[in-house]
């Protein structure tokens, strides 16, 4: 982005909980909500005497993201010890991995929102264990520390510097986000501190090559929040530079309330943590065997199945990104397809990401909880194609399945919801219309062709919706015509 003549150079580091049940180094448990310090042993609270054991399905999901990203994997890849002093770090020092990650390079596309693509290198992913929390609240003065956290497996997901602005890095982060839940290797749950972000952010003048001295907007939890924040810094940082003073590397904290990042530390580079690899673990060595095994476990990756349905199904690229946004979403409306016919895909893209989008909107749910499945809806759905109903019926049939009252042909017959398409039934009606109205027939004959819309509406109001529109708009045409 650029403002007032300066460039805005941003980078992201995204932490992702893999979805382990056991931690990363131990056999404690990950799973969220425990009591404070229930779910941390030995090995995660730094007794001496104790040594750490790889999780193997840790090092497999990290695998699994390197894959969906087109990066190399390490076949040799080091753990290194990160040391540093808090509360809520026991050992004094974090297992992570410094100069031999194992997943290097990488890439993915977004999508912004003038509807054009951009390219984001990533740097690297490596695994590391999560600290612990500290607790602020309820202590009067003091803080308290939960160790639940303590071990639990990351994956930090590192950018090179790639992103201008703000937007741009919050359709970055998305696009992870949506990567990490669509290949089952992290559950997304942002409040829950399983996926969340530090931005780096620097400004430099437009047109320079020279990176400015950039600071760490950490622990950003939403999507919003990180483009607010990074909104607030380039702001902030430009207008420092503006008033000739310069930045100070440091991590700073984002305060919604305020809608303003503060100082939370100095920035420290790698050398003050004095990383050296840890003695406790051998150096990780991974076959192509098992690289192989990995990739022949992987499923359709979104933009594959995206661009399949734009080729396959015919849908515009909008509609494919949407049932694309969510694997879930996506197997949903492959089984509405499957049970409908290839030939009414676009129909059922329509309805997925319409009367369906909306309901589990209005009602707060995912898909996995809707309360129509794909086989119903594609039962509906038919109902349209052979002109048993037409589409707007349709949505008051969806709204009676939705709330329970059966399937759509039962509530059709029930209600006595079937189109009218005797043409002479349909005639009959279209007569008594023309006759109610020959002040509107003389005008329309005269020119004012807008009426056509009026007599279509009184003829669908006299069969109470029923008719079949197209049969009703031809032979409307025909009869005003004469």
């Amino acid at each position: 982005m650029s403002t007032g003549g300066w460039e805005a150079v941003i980078g992201l580091e995204i932490h992702a909980q893999l979805a382990t049940r056991s931690k990363i180094f131990s056999g404690a448990a990950t799973a969220y909500g425990a009591p404070p310090n229930t779910q941390a042993c030995l090995v995660d609270l730094g007794y001496p005497g104790v040594l750490p054991v790889l999780n193997a399905a840790a090092l497999r999901l990290a695998v699994r993201f390197g894959l969906a990203v087109g990066a190399g994997i390490a076949p040799r890849s080091v753990f290194a010890r990160k040391n540093y002093f808090y509360p809520d770090l026991p050992k004094g020092y974090q297992i992570s991995q410094y100069e031999l990650p194992v997943v290097q390079g990488g890439a993915v596309r977004i999508t912004l929102d003038d509807g054009s693509g951009k390219t984001v290198r990533l740097t690297r992913a490596h695994l590391e264990e999560d600290a612990g929390k500290s607790l602020h609240e309820n202590f009067h003065g003091l803080s308290g520390i939960d160790l639940n956290r303590a071990g639990t497996p990351l994956l930090e997901i590192v950018s090179e510097p790639d992103l201008r602005s703000a937007k741009e890095a919050a359709a970055y982060m998305r696009k992870i986000h949506q990567l990490v839940r669509w290949i089952g290797i992290c559950d997304g749950n942002m409040q829950e501190g399983s996926f969340r972000g530090d931005a780096n952010v620097s400004v430099r003048p437009a047109g320079s090559t020279q990176l400015g001295t950039r600071t760490e907007i950490t622990n950003l939890n939403s999507f919003r929040f990180l483009e607010r924040a990074i909104e607030f810094e380039i702001g902030r940082q430009t207008g420092v530079l503006e008033d000739g003073g310069r930045i100070v590397q440091e991590t700073r904290l984002y305060d919604p309330d305020r809608d303003e990042t503060r100082p939370m530390r100095s920035k420290e580079e790698a050398n003050d943590y004095r990383y050296f690899p840890d003695p406790d673990l051998l150096p990780l060595e991974i076959s192509e065997a098992a690289i192989e095994e990995v990739r022949a476990a992987m499923p359709e990756l979104p933009d594959a199945k995206a661009a399949r349905f734009t080729a396959e199904c015919g849908l515009g690229a909008a509609d494919a990104a949407l049932l694309t946004a969510s694997r879930e979403i996506a197997d949903y409306y492959e089984a509405v397809v499957a049970a409908l016919g290839a030939g009414q895909a676009r129909l059922a893209a329509t309805w997925v990401n319409g009367e369906l989008a909306a309901a589990l909107n209005r009602d707060g749910l995912g898909i996995e909880a809707a309360r129509v499945d794909p086989v119903a809806l594609a039962g509906l759905l038919g109902r349209i194609a052979d002109d048993t109903i037409s589409g707007k019926i349709a949505k008051e049939v969806f709204e009676a399945m939705w709330a329970g009252e059966g399937g759509a042909d039962a509530i059709i017959d029930r209600k006595g919801l079937r189109q009218i398409t005797d043409t002479g039934a349909l005639e009959q009606v279209i007569d008594q219309v023309i006759a109610a109205h020959p002040g509107q027939l003389a005008d329309y004959r005269a020119g004012k062709d807008k009426l056509f819309g009026f007599f279509v509406g009184q003829v669908m109001k006299a069969t109470q919706g029923k008719g079949n529109p197209a049969q009703v708009n031809g032979l409307l045409r025909r009869k005003l015509g004469s």
